[in-house]
């Protein structure tokens, strides 16, 4: 009876450790699709805030601040793009519907071609959807501000990264993102890779 409940026991814990391996995974994929200095941010400042998930009340607004914060960075990245100057500089500017904005020191750069496009506001929301999965199941966020929710929902933090990591890269492949602005990697780097 003793090594049926060992072998039981190392069973139930190998399951939790693949259930892990996969729901990490399945993050660390979603990751991927997000500017990196907001990921960063989030990861840095998310256990400090959250107290390592044992949250007060002060540390649920300061969690949903930071949620908030990253949320936009999220959005607003997709609005951003770079260009390099007559002065061999890469700077960097908002699209609008007329081009590049700022622009004075374009030079003989055309910052027409930096318009807003469909795709644009296609990447924010899915930018904004894949950090609100990759945020709201943290384990620090999950035991702030919904504790009794990673027992019983195993199941939907094992499906829901690899479903919303899908859906966004499918849509991110229908509309290419073009754009290299704040977050997102520089062109030489993304051409090289």
């Amino acid at each position: 009876m003793a090594g049926t409940n060992k072998s039981s026991t190392k069973s139930g814990r190998s399951i939790q450790e693949s259930i892990s391996d996969k729901t990490l995974t399945g993050v660390g994929n979603l990751i991927k699709l997000l500017p990196t200095g907001t990921v960063f941010l989030f990861q840095f400042l998310n256990p400090v805030l959250t107290n390592n998930g044992h949250c007060h009340t002060i540390n649920k607004y300061l969690s949903g601040i930071l949620l908030g914060v990253c949320g936009f960075s999220c959005c607003f990245s997709s609005f951003t793009d770079s260009y390099t100057g007559s002065d061999g500089m890469t700077h960097y500017g908002v699209a609008t519907t007329k081009g590049l904005w700022p622009s004075p020191e374009a030079g003989s750069v055309r910052l027409s071609g930096y318009k807003l496009r469909i795709g644009d506001f296609v990447h924010a929301f899915f930018s904004l959807i894949v950090f609100i999965t990759v945020a709201l199941l943290d384990s620090n966020t999950v035991e702030c501000f919904y504790p009794s929710f990673e027992s019983n929902q195993k199941m939907l933090l094992m499906v829901l990264p690899p479903i919303v990591g899908a859906v966004s890269s499918s849509m991110f492949m229908t509309f290419p993102n073009k754009r290299h602005g704040i977050g997102y990697p520089p062109s030489q780097a993304s051409e090289e890779s």
